[in-house]
């Protein structure tokens, strides 16, 4: 995979980044550097490999799954600035 220079402007204005003109090659070259590297990554076999989330073994505290207090959506969204039907309203962020 390749990244050309209208991709770099994409990815820029997504993550809402100025990127000159100039900037242009030097971040190709950049992320297709890391695609590269990725694209090594998936020759590596990990056959026989257990999946890890940690460095080190982890086991989640548990707790019981008990009913508490409830009914109590008002205090919740009380200090809220917008709220609708017990929901929390805030500004659209998504174009």
């Amino acid at each position: 995979m390749s990244v050309d220079a209208a991709t770099v402007r994409k990815i820029a204005q997504l993550a809402r980044i100025a990127v000159t003109d100039a900037e242009v090659p030097h971040l190709q070259g950049e992320l297709n550097a890391m695609l590269a590297f990725v694209e090594q990554l998936s020759e590596v076999n990990v056959e026989g490999v257990e999946p890890m989330t940690s460095v080190t073994p982890m086991a989640m505290k548990k707790r019981q799954d008990v009913v508490t207090e409830g009914d109590i959506a008002d205090d919740i969204v009380k200090n809220a600035p917008m709220t609708e039907n017990n929901f929390f309203l805030v500004p659209k962020v998504v174009e």
